[in-house]
């Protein structure tokens, strides 16, 4: 299962969702505008300050570059089994 950790501000966000999206690969969002516990303990998770934060299963791929990088490079859906 993908886990997008999201603040609804982010145009990362968006880009990232749009990229799954487009990719038709279903993801579970989390948006953490209003939530610092989850941010604090996904921060803690992944050692990135910044969102969006992207996980498969408990492991994180990163944020919008990587999974932009993963897709270009043709290694997405290899990262997603």
């Amino acid at each position: 299962m993908i886990t997008l950790y999201t603040k609804d501000y982010c145009p990362y966000c968006h880009e990232a969702k749009n990229l799954l999206d487009s990719l038709q690969l279903e993801y579970k969002e989390i948006e953490i505008s209003d939530k610092p516990e989850v941010f604090a303990e996904i921060k803690e998770k992944s050692g990135m300050n910044t969102v969006p934060q992207i996980f498969f299963n408990d492991r994180c791929l990163g944020g919008f570059s990587e999974l932009d990088t993963l897709n270009k490079q043709g290694l997405l859906l290899d990262a997603l089994k």
